[in-house]
């Protein structure tokens, strides 16, 4: 992103690269074992260069990273995607993973077409009463 800079914190670097919001909420993360660098648990002061592999599970996802660039500023979304490459085993499995959620949301979660019309509210209030 412009500067001259040898490593990085990792929890600077992490919400420079926009994988969390906050760096509080990446500091959170990287306590948590949910950052991975080389392999290694590690903490939050941790520094990075360019080369270093991160591993990072957000929820359901995991992404698998190269450094390609570093920054302490959050940029830009095009800038923040310029500082990594994924790999196309994290990409497909990311994709994979995405689709079992959405066959699943959509299996148990009904279609819901607004409020009850009234026929629907009586039906309701006697089912409630138990008749």
């Amino acid at each position: 992103m412009g500067e001259n800079l040898e490593r990085v914190r990792v929890d600077k670097w992490l919400w420079a690269a926009r994988f969390f919001k906050t760096r509080s909420l990446a500091t959170e993360a990287i306590a948590g074992g949910k950052v991975h660098v080389n392999g290694e648990r590690v903490k939050p002061a941790k520094l990075v260069q360019i080369g270093d592999t991160l591993e990072v599970r957000q929820g359901p996802y995991e992404f698998h990273l190269v450094v390609r660039g570093l920054a302490e500023r959050r940029g830009p979304a095009a800038a923040a995607a310029a500082l990594y490459d994924e790999s196309a085993a994290s990409r497909e499995g990311r994709e994979r993973v995405a689709a079992q959620l959405k066959v699943v949301h959509a299996a148990f979660i009904p279609d819901q077409k607004g409020r009850p019309t009234k026929r629907d509210r009586r039906a309701i209030e006697k089912f409630k009463r138990g008749e």
